[in-house]
């Protein structure tokens, strides 16, 4: 057992989360790193104990074409700023792996500048694939390389020869000893040369005790990669699709037969490194249809087999799309001290904390054998048993409740982690009403240190499929309930990035590994050019969604209404073609005022 098999990960993209500029001018440090100091204790208090935090180290743009593998990118930094880091990381019981990006390098590492500069002459021609001087490129080098992608600022490296491999290992053992980290995520792990692989793990092997390497991995038998020779763990992307999709078609046979797939793999033996969203791919909170299903997907993320992570902000349920080839609101500024309270007030960050530190506790869901009791399309459940210890988890992607008849495993009672419900067993059963479109994680009564006063799942709102002449009804029934129950919006940051910076002119925007252009807000005028609706002063026809709502344009999203705000996303939405009744239901059905900033500042 070693300290990964337990870990609850979260996850930093640390250029997004700083605000830093989108292109590296290579100036004076700036140490936006140590504002990331306050979010070791939220990390902590959410139920975490293990943080993925990169890339890190100096780049031009995104931070995966790679200057110095042994420099704090100056828009973070300086390297004390990340040793400090990760000291108070472990103080706080953090373990921390970074960014490892050895498939290749960016244009400014200098070994490819020693060939621009020497040619044939260059001692390190052998350190790139490929490197052909009767070819070029649209740099105009005047030779050719291979790349990461089809993208030339991303040159391969050539990771059979012997000298790149002694100088990654290096960087590893200084990582290690510069920083103390405890593991290494490498990017691009599907496209990593094997033997390099098992070089990487010997050195693991001897830098420290329990060091991890987890690959980035999207397809394919994960047993290739993550065994006793090369890698600990891969990225589990069968797995996320499964968590999404399985609640938007409603087929929880889909995640099931994963699962057992996955199983099958390794022997049980893989321990994969389970996400609904990160870095690279759209928040959990944009992929599914009805929003209440957030508790559900995040029930299984915990509890299925695996090491489960959080992508920074999922926690407080932000949206975040892909636009036009943008990864730029996967990756946003968040202030730390918008969400002061988000663990008493915001019911997404409640169950992400209440999982997460049911999770520490509980050895069964680390180690424990996974064995299903109910399937259908809409109801799935299973328990996870471990030297004694079982846990049962149960979820529901139905609108309506359903009743479940489950072996109690030999444990006398049960209480939910999120409804604070109690279970007693009659002959070896357990009875329970599941509500629709929820879930639950039910330990044996006594197991863990919790507050388990009920949690309120219908915070988390549903996308009904009532008629369209319901929706203000309904939003406005909503609103008034939670304004009656005290209960407060669900604080969203404000996701505008910094402009003031235009990337650089070699910038890459890919699926991947991104440097997109900077996002730049638009207001509309007040007077609308011809052809053009004027959103200032037309008010919908009363056959329409949010009839007799105007737009305020002249005021900054953050001072209009719940109401006027999605008559603006409405309004927003019909200029880029025709809005759907799934697409008005989504906007009514979101009632939460920061929600819907961030939503309408996506649009460019």
């Amino acid at each position: 057992m070693a300290w990964y098999d337990e870990a609850v990960f979260y996850h930093i993209y640390p250029l997004g989360l700083t605000g830093a500029p989108k292109h590296n001018s290579y100036g004076a440090p700036e140490h936006r790193l140590n504002t990331l100091i306050p979010w070791i204790s939220h990390i902590r208090d959410i139920g975490c104990n293990a943080l993925y935090i990169g890339p890190l180290f100096e780049s031009v743009g995104h931070g995966y074409e790679t200057t110095d593998y042994k420099k704090l990118d100056s828009r973070l930094g300086i390297n004390e700023d990340l040793t400090y880091f990760v000291k108070e990381c472990h103080k706080q019981g953090i373990r921390v792996i970074l960014d490892g990006v050895f498939n290749h390098t960016g244009r400014d590492f200098f070994a490819f500048q020693d060939i621009r500069q020497n040619r044939e002459g260059s001692g390190y021609r052998d350190w790139y694939c490929n490197v052909n001087f009767w070819g070029n490129n649209e740099y105009n080098d005047g030779f050719s390389y291979d790349n990461w992608g089809g993208y030339n600022l991303l040159v391969k490296l050539n990771q059979r020869n012997p000298a790149v491999q002694q100088y990654i290992c290096d960087v590893i053992r200084f990582w290690v000893k510069e920083f103390d980290i405890d593991g290494i995520r490498l990017d691009a792990a599907d496209v990593l040369d094997f033997d390099f692989m098992k070089v990487l793990r010997q050195t693991a092997n001897t830098v420290k005790a329990d060091f991890w390497l987890m690959g980035e991995v999207i397809h394919g038998d994960y047993a290739r990669w993550a065994n006793a020779d090369t890698l600990h763990s891969v990225t589990n992307y069968h797995l996320h699709k499964a968590l999404y999709s399985c609640h938007n078609d409603h087929n929880y046979f889909e995640t099931a037969h994963t699962v057992r797939r996955l199983n099958n793999m390794g022997g049980n033996g893989l321990r994969l490194y389970n996400f609904v969203d990160n870095h690279d791919v759209e928040r959990i909170y944009t992929k599914l249809n009805n929003k209440a299903h957030y508790t559900p997907a995040n029930v299984l993320l915990y509890t299925l087999p695996g090491i489960p992570s959080i992508y920074y902000g999922s926690e407080f349920g932000i949206e975040g799309r892909k636009e036009r080839g943008s990864d730029d609101s996967l990756r946003p500024y968040i202030n730390l001290a918008d969400h002061a309270d988000a663990v008493t007030h915001n019911p997404c960050t409640r169950v992400i904390a209440r999982l997460g530190k049911a999770r520490q506790q509980l050895k069964a869901l680390a180690y424990g054998s996974y064995n299903e009791h109910l399937l259908t399309t809409t109801q799935y459940a299973f328990s996870r048993s471990f030297e004694g210890q079982n846990v049962l988890v149960t979820v529901n992607n139905a609108d309506n409740s359903f009743h479940m008849n489950l072996p109690a495993c030999g444990i006398p009672s049960y209480i939910g982690i999120l409804t604070g419900q109690r279970l007693v067993a009659e002959n070896d059963q357990v009875h329970l009403e599941l509500s629709g479109n929820s879930g639950e994680v039910w330990v044996p009564e006594g197991s863990i240190s919790m507050d388990h006063s009920p949690q309120n799942l219908q915070d988390i709102p549903a996308a009904k499929e009532s008629p369209l002449a319901d929706t203000v009804s309904r939003v406005k029934e909503f609103t008034a309930m939670n304004t009656a129950s005290g209960v407060e919006e669900s604080p969203i940051p404000d996701t505008t990035m910094d402009t003031e910076k235009e990337p650089a002119a070699d910038s890459v925007s890919n699926a991947k590994e991104s440097d997109p252009a900077a996002v730049t807000e638009m207001t509309p005028a007040k007077s609308a050019a011809p052809g053009e609706l004027n959103t200032d002063t037309e008010t919908m026809d009363s056959n329409e969604p949010f009839p007799g709502i105007v737009v305020p344009w002249d005021k900054p999203y953050e001072a209009m209404t719940v109401e006027e705000l999605q008559r603006a996303i409405y309004e927003k939405m019909k200029k880029n073609g025709p809005v759907t009744d799934r697409m008005y239901r989504d906007i009514a059905d979101n009632v939460y005022h920061s929600s819907l900033v961030n939503w309408a500042k996506s649009f460019r």
